[in-house]
């Protein structure tokens, strides 16, 4: 998911405190979690491998996402995804029993480090879901590709979860979202052929990779299929007065503002725009509008790319939405979805290798072909990325999100 700060809160480890289910503390906060009865969990991240003994085979997973923090309601949606999805399996997958270990890695990438090596290293899990920012994600992948551990994260949208810096593919990482680059493809399409404009002026962080990326994914798609920038405006994660440059940029008339940036930027340049004049423009942006601290009033009747809409009628969101409001009493957002694909993707791995051999499980999750997901039909590509529809969501003023249409690769 979106590039995002690491967390400020320095708690201590009371993990999982608010969570159901048997827990028991270890150091650095990871704890083992109580499943169902027949999930055959057990308390204490201090117990041994998985037993092999015929009927008796236990395989361990491991859960990385912050719990406390800056971002923690991004880990509890996530958590409850996980939880959700290992609930409907019965902690089962092929001959085995799952055995879960999860951990709060508190939005920080060292924590996330910590976490990552005393699972594999201690605890014995086989493989991870997790974790949930690329911040964290990032460094994590590289410890469990190093140890050949599965992973595979619900939410970092990073190119760098599943490669290198130069490129080389982290065979043992995958993930369940889209990438950075496809968000901006898939909106200069959505503008093109369903918004009809030909002209657009684009404003990003210069000093944010998350934004640049998808300003300039957006550039070579909209150019490519005939639309003109007619303004390429660049701005500090400092600066919040664009009252100058939206004057410069109303002077253009472009038909519409791409906006790639988190919700609090765009909250304010969705103002300036207003305020010079460019009301009427559509706007369009990225999944870092995706926060209930957006403007809703600033960005009414405004778009932006997503993983995912609760409100989609197909079958397969419709039924998760039912599930997942009946265990926890509201709607799943975009975190818990992912999440739940994820963990089901890997629990399909371990059912098909019927091994806990972690290169077995790794090619299986390759070899997927067409896995039936809540994010769409996933497959993956040869960077462990899914091939997989995005969502256009519409911002509403009564602080809700419209489900508009879906757009495929």
């Amino acid at each position: 998911m979106k590039r995002l700060l690491v967390g400020l809160l320095a708690v201590s480890l009371l993990v999982l405190a608010a969570c159901g289910g048997s827990q028991s503390q270890a150091p650095g906060g990871s704890t083992s979690q109580g499943g169902t009865p027949q999930g055959g969990t057990s308390a204490g991240s201090s117990s041994s491998g998985p037993s092999t003994s015929a009927g008796d085979k236990v395989i361990k997973i491991g859960l990385i996402a912050p719990l406390t923090g800056s971002v923690k309601t991004f880990g509890e949606s996530s958590q409850k995804g996980f939880r959700l999805a290992l609930e409907q399996a019965g902690y089962k997958a092929g001959d085995f029993t799952i055995e879960v270990v999860e951990g709060d890695d508190k939005g920080d990438a060292t924590e996330g480090q910590n976490l990552a090596t005393r699972f594999i290293t201690r605890d014995g899990v086989k493989a991870i879901v997790g974790s949930i920012t690329s911040g964290v994600t990032i460094p994590v992948s590289r410890i469990a590709n190093e140890n050949k551990i599965p992973m595979i994260t619900g939410t970092a949208t990073a190119e760098g979860v599943t490669v290198e810096e130069d490129g080389t593919r982290k065979p043992f990482i995958f993930r369940a979202c889209f990438i950075d680059p496809f968000q901006g493809q898939v909106a200069a399409r959505f503008a093109l052929q369903e918004l009809g404009v030909k002209t657009a002026a684009v404003f990003y962080d210069r000093g944010n990779p998350y934004t640049v990326g998808l300003a300039e994914s957006f550039r070579a798609e909209f150019e490519a299929g005939g639309g003109q920038i007619v303004a390429w405006e660049a701005y500090t994660e400092a600066d919040t007065d664009f009252s100058a440059v939206m004057t410069n940029v109303a002077a253009l008339k472009p038909e519409l503002l791409y906006l790639p940036d988190y919700y609090n930027k765009v909250s304010l340049l969705a103002k300036a725009a207003r305020d010079k004049g460019l009301g009427d423009v559509p706007m369009l942006g990225g999944d870092g509008w995706d926060s209930e601290d957006l403007d809703f009033e600033a960005l009414a009747g405004n778009y932006f790319t997503a993983h995912y809409s609760a409100d989609d009628p197909s079958p397969a969101v419709q039924k998760f939405v039912q599930e997942f409001e009946a265990k926890y009493g509201h709607k799943p957002d975009s975190f818990a979805a992912l999440t739940y694909d994820a963990t089901n993707i890997l629990l399909e791995a371990i059912r098909v290798a019927n091994t806990d051999d972690t290169d077995a499980i790794r090619q299986a999750m390759q070899d997927l072909k067409g896995f039936q997901a809540v994010g769409g039909s996933i497959s993956f590509d040869e960077k462990g990325n899914p091939i997989k529809a995005a969502t256009i969501l519409r911002v509403n003023p009564d602080k809700t999100y419209e489900f508009v249409t879906t757009v495929n690769p």
